[in-house]
């Protein structure tokens, strides 16, 4: 089944006088139990796809579905809805609350849902990505991988059915990187959830499923990186 389904989806945009087409017409799905990488240099376009599928911008044309159900083409009201129920977003800037401790990050996340606080829950995710010693710790107390870790943990804490990583790992060293893409990889197959993720890193794309390039806002399918299997991720860090 379809978890995310793009359907002709376009964006412009405006710079003075000039218009910039920022995503061509782009067709792409994943399915449930998939693990999308986009890779591809700077300004193509990557993160305005991302943040397309995810509701954050409209398309200029086109739609967006996510469960099969219409996302792109709803009221705001709507939309919001269904990306805080099904999107668990993990963007490069971590974007923590800075006068919330690390566990009221996760707890915040129930409040709004209006959820009794699952301990056991928050427990595990604090344990997989180290930072159980942390829960009491602020913002401004963390570094910049500890900060991108809690904020892993806060998007993968309401077990989300689609997730959106936007340069997950590039406040992390290469040891934590791995640990993270080894987890969400882990995450996606065990949950049957459907993952994007954008890198730069291409020592990251191991894990994946099919690997997609982005250009001057085209997206195409990878074939040569899509064949390559987990245990090829030395073979990527040696180009």
């Amino acid at each position: 089944m379809k978890a995310i389904e793009v359907q002709g989806v376009s964006k412009k945009f405006n710079d003075g006088s000039k218009e910039i087409l920022a995503l061509k017409e782009t067709n792409f799905s994943v399915e449930k139990g998939e693990f999308v990488a986009v890779i591809g240099p700077s300004g193509s376009g990557k993160s305005t796809f991302l943040t397309i599928i995810g509701g954050l911008q409209t398309p200029t044309e086109g739609k967006v579905l996510i469960n099969n159900e219409p996302f792109s083409e709803v009221a705001d009201k709507e939309r919001t809805k269904l990306r805080f129920n099904e999107i668990g977003f993990i963007l490069q800037a971590s974007n923590l609350i800075p006068y919330l401790t690390v566990e009221n990050q996760l707890k915040l996340v129930n409040k709004i849902r209006r959820e009794p606080f699952q301990r056991e829950v928050v427990d595990k995710w604090l344990k997989q990505l180290d930072i159980e010693d942390l829960r009491d710790k602020y913002p401004s107390d963390l570094s910049g991988g500890e900060r991108q870790r809690v904020a892993i943990a806060r998007a993968l804490y309401h077990d989300p059915s689609v997730i959106l990583a936007d340069e997950p790992t590039a406040s992390l060293d290469t040891e934590r990187a791995f640990e993270v893409v080894e987890i969400l990889a882990r995450e996606t197959k065990e949950q049957d959830k459907a993952t994007i993720m954008v890198t730069h890193d291409e020592r990251l794309i191991g894990h994946c499923d099919k690997v997609y390039y982005m250009q001057d806002g085209a997206l195409t399918l990878d074939e040569e990186k899509t064949q390559l299997e987990p245990q090829d991720e030395q073979a990527v860090e040696d180009k």
